[in-house]
């Protein structure tokens, strides 16, 4: 006899057990503590012996290229780090860096489980939902700290996703509006807020820069969509290769790499409907850095690759008319429009099933008309602040919470010092009258 046990029903026996286990955890840990106490005559024993400095936590190997900055300066200035990942082939695993220690500490419940138990003072992670399924709050852990991995919205995330950390990492002053609505409504204390910036698109501007100018090139268009029922495949098939094909442009066509898999049949389908040729090329190449230099704009839907894009490499871009439900997101307890539905209209033009045999007007518009070039200046700077510093500025702010925590720490065991030795002192009047 099977039994079949629902995700929401699995998570919450999941909690529990941890939840019972963690108690477990925290008695044997205090018992352990007072039997040394007694051991060593009642000198007082450091319960914090163990605890971690900084740990940074990654649940996939995609998100090396938000942390590999951070971590190079925390080398560079020589402090130890301990980065959990999820991922079996995280490249912080062969990293080299002499102060970072790799740690790959299994997938999925297998990873929060041993989170849920981890003694450390600052943590660091890009992974929403603390708190609120299977990752639980540590009692060890001093403070949680949220740092975005994208351009674009905090409000994006899954309901609740950021309820429950202690401070936020930042790159735009409407993220910050959102985040103080949000624990307005829902009634939650005040988060810490840093804007930083954001590495990753920092480091993209260096190497940008360093790879020096582009090539002469025919005018190339790069139809980059992503995956899913409201992607541009699925929306509109192999047609929109056809009206980019009758712009006499060089196309590009990079769909995403999950297509591969859970799309493959209609994937095949239209790559067998539009092969390549000399106009047309097809890539899947793991890097999408020169891909990205040498196309001169950029067709996409949602993907995240669309404000990296406008913003690192100064390009115009088509974004497809996809219909977006905030229903299962913290934008959905926020009035008005999301900031990327603003912002999109400012740096592109909108592609819909109307106006795609005008392809080619739209491709010519957008790389033309100065109003885009202006429009990319504006979103830049309303999501993208302290550009080129965003890396230090975060390896600042976690220094200096670490030395915070660690001077309040000091305080109160010398306190708790204290009213031990004037306990003690007391007893030692009362024994001798």
């Amino acid at each position: 006899m099977k039994f079949y046990i629902d995700p929401g029903t699995g998570s919450m026996l999941f909690a529990i057990l941890i939840g019972i286990i963690g108690a477990l955890n925290y008695l044997i840990r205090m018992a352990i503590v007072k039997v040394r106490f007694i051991a060593q005559g009642g000198k007082k024993v450091e319960a914090n012996a163990g605890k971690l400095p900084y740990v940074i936590f990654s649940d996939h190997k995609r998100y090396w290229n938000v942390f590999e900055p951070i971590c190079r300066e925390f080398d560079k200035r020589g402090i130890d780090v301990v980065y959990m990942t999820a991922s079996p082939d995280d490249p912080v695993l062969t990293c080299g860096y002499e102060h970072i220690k790799g740690e790959f500490i299994g997938e999925g419940n297998m990873a929060f489980a041993k989170l849920n138990f981890l003694n450390a003072r600052v943590l660091l992670s890009t992974t929403p939902g603390l708190d609120v399924y299977q990752w639980k709050r540590s009692k060890d852990v001093d403070y949680y700290v949220h740092i975005l991995h994208a351009a674009g919205e905090v409000s994006l995330y899954r309901m609740f996703g950021i309820d429950y950390y202690d401070s936020m990492l930042l790159s735009g002053e409407f993220q910050a509006k959102d985040v103080r609505r949000l624990e307005e409504l829902r009634e939650l204390p005040e988060k810490e807020i840093e804007l930083v910036g954001i590495t990753y698109m920092d480091e993209m501007v260096k190497r940008l820069q360093e790879s020096g100018p582009v090539e002469a090139h025919e005018r190339t268009v790069l139809l980059a969509p992503s995956w899913g029922p409201s992607a541009i495949f699925s929306k509109f098939g192999g047609d929109i290769i056809g009206s980019l094909l009758k712009t006499g442009y060089h196309v590009i066509v990079r769909p995403h790499p999950q297509s591969f898999d859970s799309e493959k049949d209609m994937l095949e389908g239209i790559m067998k409907e539009y092969p390549a040729s000399e106009q047309l090329e097809w890539n899947r190449d793991v890097d999408n850095f020169e891909v990205l230099k040498r196309s001169d704009i950029l067709i996409s839907d949602f993907s995240g690759v669309t404000f990296d894009f406008a913003l690192v490499y100064d390009k115009p871009i088509i974004y497809a008319d996809t219909k977006f439900d905030k229903a299962p997101y913290d934008a959905w307890w926020l009035e008005g429009d999301v900031w990327t539905q603003t912002a999109l209209p400012r740096i592109g033009m909108e592609l819909t099933e109307d106006n795609m045999d005008n392809l080619k007007d739209m491709i010519d518009t957008c790389l033309e008309d100065p109003r885009f070039a202006s429009g990319r200046d504006e979103v830049r700077s309303e999501t993208w602040v302290h550009m080129g510093e965003a890396t230090v500025r975060t390896v600042d702010y976690l220094v200096s919470k670490h030395e915070e925590l660690l001077a309040k720490e000091t305080v109160e065991v010398e306190s708790a010092e204290v009213k031990a030795d004037k306990k003690k002192q007391k007893k030692q009047v009362k024994e001798e009258a």
